[in-house]
């Protein structure tokens, strides 16, 4: 996929200040009006945004603790980037 970038300037919403997300960038990511977005803010400045992933917890609550489904949702939410560099050791 060619690269391409959109430009957005920041803007006052209420007490707080806020960026419009372009159609194109929502298809993108494959997300939709409601949806939960992560910002991951590297090292370098640069900040990745993904749709969020919420675990399918209705399928697994009848196998799985709804206490223990909730701390791994918060490990990958936190650590997920750990996690993919342990791939490439």
């Amino acid at each position: 996929m060619a690269v391409n970038e959109v430009e957005r300037k920041i803007t006052k919403i209420g007490n707080s200040l806020g960026v419009t997300l372009p159609p194109e960038v929502v298809r993108h990511i494959g997300a939709e009006k409601g949806d939960e977005l992560n910002f991951e803010l590297t090292d370098n400045g640069t900040v990745v945004l993904k749709k969020h992933k919420r675990l399918k917890i209705k399928t697994l609550e009848k196998v799985i603790d709804q206490e223990f489904l909730e701390g791994m949702e918060d490990l990958f939410d936190n650590y997920d980037s750990t996690l993919k560099n342990l791939v490439d050791r």
